[in-house]
């Protein structure tokens, strides 16, 4: 509730007096999550201002408050309200400060001896609070007290919580909605996605989730929540004007029971379409998607990236891992289509008891819609490749030719492709100058071979490429 100021035996009226507004005073709160950990806060406040210039504390703002990105209008009578000064009030009650404002003054020193069932009262100067109070009582030294310190008062200039104090010139008469708008740090959110596949690896079920991660030192009660996903770079300098040009962009409406998503510039905002409370040191779940029936793709890829071997004469027989991904379009047509915060996805599959088991994850970046995404699951157990370098021989000092073997078991109850890929990373040319099935050329550094390995059979590839450096 608005007043004349006595909060805690602190505030000193001035003027018109020191008015306080606290969290009670509040009509409407918006908060927007950024992915970078900021968050703008819109406050708006039902508050009744004398006319005239005055003092206006307003309390209950996050302790990770940006000060000067504070913007402050009123909503009801915008030409009629000015803020002239504004100070960000941050000297915390606590025991080191309030001891510090009592150096070199005389406090009591209440003991209590629980066994003797004994109370003292002793007088003590106290001539420093750094590293541990040191007391003067009766011209000895004491290091600490056993006692409970009791002071007289509350010092001047302490405050309970973080506040922003305004010196304002106020031309209207009558309540007034006002609002108050800033960055804080301390908040953050990220996405998290489980993936339920079903039993023939062809489709699933994909549920995401919000986290919102609150420790900036505030609670946003029934707050209107809204995140944006995406790299926004931020200048200091022009850190107030930004933000109140991405503000004017947040009003949606929608389905009031999930997030609705729109473009936002270069960006995409997600509105959650119900009040929620965020509480301060609180991380909070909130359900983002939900879609059934999912498309897969599940594909076994052979990869070996070391590009040394081409330059050298390798006889060993090596076995490489077989790794498992698991693919799918974020498109309308595959019952997905809003575009995916990058997040965690993590898969799971039912095993014959019926029960869910945890099977890998991987790592998402921002997927816009009608976007492939492709996830490492982990590594195949029943597929065998192994590889051999047959001859190996230099062309010149700038060329080389090698050939190779590469054979692929499958154990499994069924045939499956396994794609063997060859990258040729910092070479300046390679061309296939025999191969023992047809391959394709990926790009310009990726040649691949999709080999169909038949149920409990043996398939070896061979090919010869010539490389240049």
């Amino acid at each position: 509730m608005l007043g004349l100021c006595t909060v805690l035996g602190v505030l000193s009226c001035s003027g018109v007096g020191a008015m306080v507004s606290t969290q009670d005073d509040q009509s409407s709160v918006h908060l927007t999550v950024y992915n970078m950990g900021r968050g703008l806060v819109k406050d708006t406040r039902h508050l009744t201002i004398p006319s005239g210039q005055g003092e206006l504390r307003f309390m209950d703002v996050a302790a990770q408050i940006m000060p000067q990105t504070v913007h402050v209008k009123s909503l009801t009578s915008p030409d009629k309200l000015r803020v002239l000064e504004q100070n960000y009030e941050y000297d915390l009650i606590n025991r080191a400060r309030l001891l510090d404002k009592y150096v070199g003054q005389k406090i009591k020193l209440f003991n209590w001896n629980q066994y003797q069932d004994k109370k003292e009262t002793v007088e003590a100067t106290l001539i420093s609070n750094n590293d541990g109070e040191v007391y003067d009582i009766n011209g000895e030294i004491y290091l600490g007290h056993p006692g409970y310190g009791v002071l007289p008062s509350l010092p001047e200039n302490l405050i309970a919580k973080p506040t922003l104090t305004w010196l304002f010139d106020n031309a209207e008469v009558g309540p007034q909605q006002v609002e108050v708008a800033y960055m804080t740090n301390g908040v953050s959110w990220n996405a998290d996605y489980v993936l339920v596949v079903n039993k023939e690896d062809t489709a699933g079920d994909l549920a995401g989730w919000v986290t919102v991660d609150n420790k900036s030192g505030a609670t946003y009660k029934d707050a209107q929540l809204k995140l944006v996903a995406g790299k926004v770079n931020v200048e200091q300098a022009r850190m107030k004007n930004v933000m109140y040009e991405m503000q004017d962009s947040l009003a949606l409406a929608g389905n009031a029971s999930s997030f609705k998503e729109e473009g936002l510039f270069e960006y995409h905002l997600y509105d959650l379409q119900r009040k929620t409370t965020i509480k301060d040191k609180q991380t909070k779940q909130i359900s983002l998607l939900d879609a059934t029936g999912v498309p897969l793709e599940k594909v076994f890829i052979v990869s070996d990236n070391n590009m040394n071997y081409y330059w050298s004469q390798n006889q060993s027989d090596r076995k490489v891992p077989v790794n498992v991904e698991i693919m799918f379009k974020n498109s309308e047509d595959r019952h997905l289509g809003m575009p995916l915060p990058e997040g965690t996805v993590r898969l799971y599959k039912e095993d014959n008891s019926g029960g869910q088991q945890f099977i890998g994850e991987d790592r998402i970046d921002h997927t816009p819609k009608d976007e492939q995404v492709k996830l490492k699951v982990g590594e195949a157990f029943d597929i065998v490749a192994q590889k051999k370098q047959m001859s190996f021989r230099n062309t010149s000092n700038r060329t080389a030719e090698t050939s190779w073997e590469v054979s692929l078991r499958n154990h499994k109850k069924e045939d499956v492709v396994v794609q063997v890929q060859e990258a040729f990373m910092g070479m300046t040319d390679w061309q296939v100058t025999t191969s023992s099935m047809e391959f394709k050329k990926k790009d310009a550094q990726t040649l691949t071979f999709d080999v169909t390995v038949p149920k409990d059979g043996e398939v070896v590839l061979s090919y010869t490429i010539e490389v240049t450096r």
